[in-house]
């Protein structure tokens, strides 16, 4: 683990957009009528990531049916995601999408990156409290298994006890930003039988710990039953790992030959979510939608 690569991309994500930013839309914001979910904060200690340990929050739609298994969606950078005053407004989107019958019934899953600490006696947000070392970038930038299989083996049965969620890969999607967007497509490249819907926002496919091999794996290994939705901006990252915008392009590029079930959505935004959380309702929308491709019902 390298401190500095964590600590370059975990700033490079939340630097701010030059220009006017676009505004939220109504699924993104608080909707009347609309049955609101609950969410529930919690930490764990990893064996597969040894002496780290993390936040998450879990997110339970209003509709949840303890007797129907619950769709999952997981989140990287749970805290951007899950925040209804800044970041993705991701719960708030479910909610809204919910309600509307968009996207099925399902249950949040928003993962922190881990900390090597023996506790954590405040939450975590944007900043490592107390001079922390995170374990951001080696769980998110690595090519392997390693954050699937703590999702298999640790977190999934940890919300299983309280909840029923579904055994099905088609109804499992994954998430993440920057770094969290490398390894949300990591996860389910590697494991498909796990999760087969992926949204991807500035993702970092580039070469921090190798991630800018991917459009040539892409185009000559086995296709995988995966649907990706895929951001970036034209004024994202260039720095000595590569360049954001021109590495997502060449990842569009790829799955789009390999004729995968994808939706590219650029734009003109940089390294952070200004751009791309109002498009947080479209990317759901698309990667939840019923009909062709993955199967949704």
């Amino acid at each position: 683990m390298k401190p500095k690569i964590a600590f370059l991309c975990l700033i490079a994500f939340v630097s701010p957009l030059f220009g006017e930013p676009p505004e939220f839309g109504d699924d993104s914001k608080r909707q009347e009528g609309v049955p609101v979910g609950v969410v529930t904060h919690h930490t764990h200690k990893s064996q597969v990531f040894p002496d780290t340990i993390r936040e998450y929050y879990v997110y339970v739609p209003k509709q949840y049916d303890a007797e129907q298994p619950a769709a999952v969606m997981v989140f990287q950078d749970g805290h951007a995601y899950v925040s209804e005053d800044h970041g993705y407004r991701a719960t708030i989107v479910m909610d809204n999408l919910i309600h509307q019958g968009r996207m099925p019934v399902t249950i949040g899953i928003f993962i922190n990156p881990g900390v090597f600490a023996d506790e954590l006696d405040q939450r975590i947000g944007w900043k490592l409290p107390n001079g922390l070392r995170g374990n951001r970038s080696f769980e998110y930038d690595s090519l392997n298994s390693d954050y699937a299989r703590m999702l298999e083996e640790e977190i999934l049965p940890a919300v299983a006890k309280n909840y029923r969620l579904t055994d099905n890969p088609d109804q499992r999607a994954i998430c993440g930003a920057s770094s969290g967007g490398i390894c949300a497509f990591t996860v389910a490249w590697e494991r498909p039988d796990l999760f087969r819907k992926v949204v991807s926002h500035i993702g970092s496919y580039t070469n921090i710990r190798g991630g800018h091999v991917y459009p040539a794996l892409i185009r000559k290994g086995e296709k995988k039953p995966i649907r990706i939705y895929l951001q970036d901006g034209s004024n994202d990252l260039d720095n000595k790992h590569g360049n954001w915008w021109l590495a997502n392009q060449q990842m569009n590029a790829a799955l789009k030959f390999r004729d995968y079930d994808l939706m590219w959505s650029p734009d003109e935004g940089d390294h952070g979510p200004t751009y791309a959380a109002p498009k947080l309702p479209e990317a759901m929308k698309w990667i939840w939608r019923t009909g062709e491709g993955t199967e949704n019902e």
